[in-house]
């Protein structure tokens, strides 16, 4: 048993480290004293239930962290989070990295997060441009399952489930109007798998795969604390942890940083609800519940109760029954290591049993199917405790992380022992891809390895000439089994590199711009396009880089050769590039195309490292897009820009031909504002530039005084105000509901004959087709009568907004207010969002 002195020592050390991970750390962490005691109290936890949740979600953070970590590290319990999409279509709080690449952080900001709560993750969306994927806010269910493809989502859900077969499924979200459309159809297919995924005439062909059907035992929805089946404690403060559910559930919303989530809470009492909605054994009642899983086999000894009425059970029953005793006596152990690290393999040698009588059991095929099944995560979950139980290390290490196809390279599989008890037999294998080949440069089989210990396998790994580059959404390329022995019992730990390697391009390209307009009025005018080359190659190397570019178009010079003296140098070359004189409105690419020592690249790679994530990469085509229309610019437009770092307007801005000037807080507090034509807000600027509150006054007097000042959307918590415009302006709330989803929804511009709609660009109807995503956000609930309705707008069958687009004189001057989504429209080169936005900016010019 633990003494309290232990407890409270575990409590304070533990409660410093969770203060501790929420600051973003600018080096790894130092190691606490008492990081074995927790990870093997988080190893051996689940030894004692065999009980299974599932919580579903769309996005990246949508996950009930609290309720998870509850059922995780507060009961044991075999706990999944199924998220849909990764997240693309949001914004990022922390850098610049949008749609693809936003994905990318936030699906490894997911990973970490499910670390912390100890909850294996899964995802529908399986690879890059995935069907399922985050186009966007949408208010319907409808439209997100169309767009994702309902039957892939769905059988993607159903196959999910039937392979990890929970006992209860709780969707995150209710299937209500005022919800996401996303979470809405995270809701409806849960929902609908309850029923199908046990049925057999439900994607038929996962039963040819081998993959059977499967009852979900219980379905919950969320619910309030009026009206609940079941509540939650997760203010319940855990004593090993040092922290209530809830906070550890936050610990692991905190690593949701490109959103900004995580907060803090004191502690207290806390719960979370949930109805019963759908039970397989009974009609749903109306009457309260202890927990998810009354009703549902718990423990060993539940589950042998439910076999006695099966024939030829009784092996199994007394199986079950020893394996409860083995959990009870690793619990008991806890935390002496060796006395844990002995009942841990007592339990396998057990559980080997059971295993065995089962397979050799008259019971029913489901039975059996359902009892191995639940052995079989219990298996994996001994090999976890025992390491960890023996302070087991074992590292990945690949010479470089960075390799290219037909390269060799060493890696090596290190087995280091930190705990009193000797282990025999290790056995070092190296997984591999298919095509990869692994040559052991010496021993990979070890007879002991002792305290303080390290046997190490080596191998001399070559690529294959055709390998696959790095896709961020698959499972590691290169991961190592150990095997090993300890009290007459084997155990295996699978493990990975800390950081992926990955396959990247021999020389990978990145073009500068990565997309630009091409002016039609002036198509004589040539593209200056720069060329950043990074050898990935193995030393010295050369390669010849050209540009292919639409026919009919030139580009000069016709090809540069760069020479590098080592991996990792950069260098770059730059071409010009003119369209034919007799070039359309339309879309045009530009690729980049890399030759040398026989290997050819038309790829980059852009590098994605924050300290919370690590290092991963994304590789795409280096192509640069061209969007050929008409622009009519005014010479010497001077415009001052607010970014809030959450779009980069200002930079698309410089290339259509603006004199653009970003803007630092001494600028706004201080500096000459009547310099420029215009002053433009980025999107929730009054949220992030702290110096706008205090200078509003400035700006508004700027505008007094004739100046062009246009604000982009905020939300009420980015600490807008009505009084903060000329003329008051209020959000819509819930923000939800006050704005326009659907990027195709027809717009009537309420008054045409404004310089909005006609200088220096006419702006027709052609002018609000083509666009992306979302037509606006945050709409405008109210207004002052000063200001100018220019559009009207709405989803279909919905009433149209009138505030989405206003605008207003000023003393000498204009403001302009837009709820549109510039920052998505003009990085995706939409010719009509930019020739307004042009307007907009160019007004009094």
């Amino acid at each position: 048993m633990r003494n309290g002195k232990f407890a409270k020592l575990c409590s304070l050390a533990t409660a410093a480290a969770l203060a501790g991970s929420l600051v973003w750390p600018a080096a790894p962490q130092t190691a606490h004293a008492d990081r074995g005691v927790m990870d093997l109290w988080k190893a051996i936890k689940p030894l004692t239930t065999i009980a299974s949740a599932m919580n579903t979600g769309a996005h990246p953070d949508d996950e009930h962290s609290a309720m998870l970590a509850y059922l995780s590290l507060g009961q044991g319990v075999d706990t999944y989070s199924v998220i849909a999409n990764r997240g693309e279509g949001g914004q990022n709080e922390i850098g610049s990295e949008l749609d693809n690449a936003l994905g990318i952080i936030r699906t490894r900001e997911l990973q970490e997060a499910s670390k912390v709560t100890n909850v294996h993750l899964e995802m529908l969306s399986q690879k890059i441009n995935d069907p399922i994927y985050d186009f966007g806010f949408s208010k319907s269910p409808d439209e997100t399952l169309e767009k994702w493809g309902e039957q892939e989502a769905y059988e993607r859900l159903i196959r999910t489930i039937r392979t990890l077969r929970p006992d209860v499924v709780i969707p995150a979200f209710l299937n209500e109007p005022s919800t996401h459309g996303h979470h809405r159809a995270i809701n409806v297919i849960t929902v609908k798998a309850f029923a199908d995924a046990a049925n057999p005439d439900v994607f038929p062909q996962h039963a040819r795969e081998g993959i059977a059907p499967w009852q979900v035992k219980k379905l919950y929805v969320p619910a309030k604390e009026d009206a609940y089946s079941v509540r939650i404690p997760v203010g319940d403060y855990d004593e090993l942890y040092g922290a209530s559910y809830l906070q550890l559930g936050e610990e692991s919303r905190f690593m949701h940083k490109s959103q900004g989530m995580g907060r803090h809470y004191d502690e207290g009492e806390r719960y979370s609800y949930y109805k019963l909605e759908a039970a397989a054994a009974a009609p749903v009642g109306t009457g309260q519940e202890s927990g998810f899983f009354d009703g549902i086999a718990f423990t060993f000894d539940d589950l042998a109760r439910e076999v006695t009425t099966q024939p030829g059970s009784g092996p199994i029953i007394a199986g079950l029954k020893k394996l409860q005793k083995d959990a009870d006596n690793v619990i008991a152990a806890y935390p002496r290591f060796a006395d844990v690290a002995v009942a841990v393999h007592a339990m396998k040698a057990d559980l080997q049993q059971t295993i065995a009588d089962l397979q050799n059991s008259k019971l029913s095929d489901a039975v059996k199917q359902d009892l191995l099944h639940r052995l079989q995560v219990k298996e994996g979950q001994l090999n976890k405790a025992s390491a960890e139980a023996l302070s087991l290390v074992i590292k990945v290490r690949a010479e470089t992380n960075e390799l290219v196809a037909g390269q060799k390279t060493n890696m090596s599989v290190t087995v280091y022992n930190g705990g009193q008890s000797p282990v025999n037999e290790v056995d070092v294998k190296l997984n591999l891809p298919k095509g990869w080949q692994a040559k052991a440069k010496g021993e990979t089989s070890f007879k002991t390895v002792g305290y303080n210990q390290t046997s190490t396998a080596t191998y001399e790994v070559t690529v294959p000439a055709n390998a696959e580059l790095f896709q961020p959404y698959a499972a590691s390329l290169v991961s190592a089994d150990v095997t090993y022995t300890f009290a007459n019992s084997a155990a295996t730990s699978r493990v990975a590199p800390a950081e992926p390697v990955a396959v990247l391009p021999p020389y990978a390209m990145e073009l500068s711009p990565g997309a630009t307009v091409l002016n039609t009025l002036k198509p004589k005018e040539s593209i200056p396009v720069k060329v950043t080359v990074r050898n990935y190659t193995p030393g010295a190397a050369k390669t010849n880089i050209s540009l292919q570019v639409p026919a009919g178009w030139s580009v000069v010079p016709n090809a540069a050769s760069l020479d590098f003296a080592s991996k990792g140098e950069t260098q770059s070359v730059a071409f010009t590039v003119t369209a034919s004189a007799s070039v359309k409105p339309d879309t045009y690419t530009v690729t980049a195309v890399a030759r040398g020592n026989g290997k050819e690249s038309r790829h980059g790679a852009q590098v994605i490292r924050y300290p919370h994530i690590g290092t991963t990469y994304f590789v795409k085509p280096a192509e640069l897009k061209i969007q050929a229309f008409d622009l009519q610019v005014p010479e010497g437009l001077k415009v001052g820009y607010v970014s809030s770092g959450f779009d980069n307007i200002d930079q698309y801005l410089r290339q259509f031909g603006v004199d653009v000037t970003n803007l630092s807080a001494k600028d706004i507090e201080s500096g000459d504002l009547s310099q420029y034509d215009t002053i433009v807000m980025g999107i929730r600027a009054y949220g992030f530039r702290p110096e706008l509150l205090a200078s509003n006054d400035r700006l508004l007097k700027y505008v007094e005084n004739g100046g062009n000042l246009v604000v982009q959307y905020h939300k009420p918590e980015d600490k807008w105000k009505p009084e903060l415009a000329p003329y008051p302006i209020k959000i819509g709330t819930p923000l939800i509901q006050w704005r326009v989803t659907d990027e195709n929804s027809p717009v009537t511009m309420l008054a045409p004959d404004h310089p909005i709609f006609n200088i220096p660009n006419k702006i027709t109807a052609e002018d609000w087709n083509h666009w992306v995503q979302d037509r606006s956000a945050y709409n405008p609930a109210e207004w002052g009568k000063d200001y100018t309705e220019l559009i009207s707008n709405g989803d279909p069958g919905e009433k149209e907004y009138t505030g989405t687009f206003l605008t207003a004189n000023y003393g000498k001057g204009t403001y302009t207010y837009s709820s549109l989504v510039w920052y998505r429209e003009i990085p995706a080169l939409v010719p009509g969002a930019i020739r307004m936005f042009v307007n907009m900016v160019s007004l009094h010019q």
